[in-house]
């Protein structure tokens, strides 16, 4: 049996890079998927594509459903929350997969934009679990959000907007976990009534934001790639895999973590020190 077969997971920033790795992966296990995204023509084209590529999930005749998601807009994450219970009748997993950096120095980042960064990477992460809450804590066997956090928020990697923002998503999940999990709820006992908060910290991974920027941008993936204890970056489909593992029940007693996916990037600079010592 898949892992995901009769539930239904809402994916935002489902569309692209990391984000649609996971939603392939959670509906290649047997979920229903919604792809939310502010881009809704590549919502459209990705749930497309995953319709044609697995079996229909639970609640419909398709596998996979595209809605619009701003998550920096409480009224637009409401609606979206509620277009996927009403089409899948349930939501089980959320993955909160948004953030926004840029390269822009501290000493340049003024108020709107820090705000610009912070606001969709933190708060627009709390919009969405608080609109989808209420519907995860019905979800039979406990229901699951894994956010997208980032080896920034672990150690200093620069973008301290964005840094500051991812390591707030990491707390933030730590303190959910304790608040909603079964002891706290009083629901040990009960088939539903608790939620696992966990996320996953990926390092330098091959996703558009480096593509895009053409041969330099390749050329400073396969650099910062190069400074990891495997000597590469990662791959969307890499961190999908724990996403999907900490969403799954295969985790079940596991809440309130934040695992690296970073090469070995967190652990420390000694791979490449003895990478540039030749040992």
């Amino acid at each position: 049996m898949k892992r995901f077969e009769g539930r239904a997971a809402l994916i935002t920033g489902g569309a692209h890079g990391i984000g649609f790795a996971c939603t392939r992966r959670l509906a290649e296990e047997g979920a229903t998927v919604v792809i939310g995204d502010i881009d809704m023509d590549a919502a459209a084209d990705a749930a497309s594509a995953i319709n044609e590529l697995v079996a229909p999930g639970v609640g419909s005749d398709r596998a996979a459903y595209a809605v619009h998601c701003d998550v920096t807009e409480r009224g637009a994450v409401e609606r979206a929350v509620a277009e996927t219970v009403q089409r899948c009748e349930r939501l089980d997993v959320l993955v909160s997969n948004v953030g926004v950096a840029s390269g822009v120095p501290f000493a340049d980042t003024d108020d709107a934009e820090w705000e610009r960064q912070s606001d969709p990477t933190l708060s627009g992460s709390m919009r969405v679990i608080r609109a989808a809450l209420p519907h995860l804590l019905e979800a039979p066997g406990g229901g699951a959000v894994v956010a997208t956090a980032s080896v920034n928020g672990l150690i200093a990697c620069g973008g301290v907007a964005y840094s500051a923002a991812k390591a707030g998503v990491i707390n933030a999940m730590k303190n959910l976990a304790a608040e909603y999990g079964a002891n706290a709820r009083g629901t040990v006992d009960a088939a539903s009534g608790w939620v696992r908060f966990n996320a996953v910290a990926p390092g330098t991974t091959a996703t558009r934001v480096w593509t895009e920027r053409g041969a330099e941008g390749e050329r400073d993936m396969r650099e910062f790639g190069r400074l990891t204890a495997m000597g590469r970056p990662g791959t969307p489909d890499e961190i999908a895999a724990a996403v999907a593992f900490l969403a799954s029940h295969d985790a079940a007693w596991i809440t309130g973590v934040t695992l690296p996916v970073d090469g070995g990037l967190s652990v420390g600079p000694l791979a490449h020190i003895l990478a540039a010592d030749g040992n």
